[in-house]
């Protein structure tokens, strides 16, 4: 199996800001494994709070011995394995792994949603993020997310409720709403819950301290909109804990390492009666069908990545009605990046 690597920028549309953090961009690693005739390609999304680089995802790569991945792959070992060699490395290790599966899949000559079992059919509405920013920017944002049936809102600082009127001004769309940790006074945190019932939000994500299980769960008790985990779930053994302290969980693919652990924690959900959301980082339509290809077999989406960028080298996933449409390619369904790995010539 030969391994091919592409550095990229991941440039944003709009500055993004979240509570805590912003950002104008995202360096990714893009990946190309071919073996035996066959190509699946992969990413690495490295939003610069989990600790990922260019330098982090080259030395992990170094350490990984591609000749023992044969088909048909064994994930659950392939997974093990790349635990073993280093912990932590999430958006690199959901790389190898995507790129796997799409490789899998076209041996297969199947779909990775059937392969995985999910009735493309069945796809969930996405949202569209808005970071927090101005007022007038916000507005900017709104306009941006044509085609979109629900929206997605960032808070967590002082002027939440300025946020939603300014939206609520423009927009009627349903929304979900991500505190990401910046909430710390419970009797504040439920009283915003039920203020933003009354406003049409649908779900709210992390809206305490990952580290604060009491606080969260608290406010799953007594909140009328579904508290969903997102700081604190990353792979599938953050899961045992939270059982009964939230109402679901967000599944991002970079911090799963990518779609086999995801599948899995999606079945473990389940089990504890959980609901469940897929998310993104910033991604390009490799990440994005990757995630989309699990969708159907969640209750939300928020796979947005794509439209919130401006230099994703690949064709658009296919979106109507604010869906993902997916094609029956073979694999992830990828279409586009013909020369991305291509050598410089001199």
């Amino acid at each position: 199996m030969k391994i091919s690597c592409k550095q990229f920028e991941l440039e944003l549309k709009h500055p993004f800001s979240i509570a805590k953090f912003t950002r104008t961009s995202t360096p990714l690693l893009l990946i190309k494994l071919d073996y035996e005739g066959f190509t699946g390609y992969g990413e690495a999304s490295m939003v610069p709070y989990m600790g990922e680089s260019h330098t982090t995802a080259a030395a992990f790569l170094a350490k990984v011995d591609f000749n023992r991945f044969q088909h048909p792959f064994d994930f659950a070992e392939i997974h093990t394995y790349l635990n073993e060699i280093e912990k932590g490395n999430p958006a690199v290790k959901a790389a190898i792994d995507i790129a796997l599966n799409d490789l899998n899949g076209k041996i297969l000559n199947q779909t990775c949603a059937l392969i995985y079992g999910a009735d493309k059919n069945k796809m969930p509405i996405t949202s569209y993020t808005l970071g927090i920013d101005t007022p007038e920017v916000l507005k900017e944002k709104v306009a941006d997310a044509k085609g979109f049936k629900v929206l997605k809102i960032k808070l967590g600082r002082d002027n939440d409720k300025e946020l939603i009127q300014t939206i609520r001004s423009v927009s009627n769309l349903p929304l979900y709403v991500d505190a990401n940790q910046g909430w710390s006074d419970r009797k504040q945190a439920i009283d915003m819950c039920y203020w933003l019932h009354d406003q049409g939000v649908l779900l709210i994500e992390q809206p305490m301290d990952k580290n604060n299980l009491d606080g969260n769960a608290w406010l799953t008790e007594r909140s009328p909109i579904p508290i969903i985990a997102d700081e604190a779930v990353q792979r599938i053994g953050d899961m045992e804990t939270l059982k009964g302290a939230y109402h679901g969980i967000n599944i991002k693919l970079m911090k799963s390492a990518g779609m086999y652990e995801a599948h899995q924690m999606i079945l473990k959900a389940r089990s504890f009666g959980m609901k469940v959301l897929i998310g993104c980082m910033s991604e390009t339509s490799i990440a994005t069908l990757a995630g989309a290809a699990l969708a159907p077999l969640c209750d939300w989406a928020d796979l947005d990545g794509p439209f919130l960028t401006v230099n994703n080298p690949f064709e658009q996933p296919k979106f109507e009605d604010g869906k993902y449409i997916l094609n029956d390619l073979p694999g992830l369904g990828l279409v586009g990046g013909e020369g991305l790995f291509k050598e410089p010539t001199s």
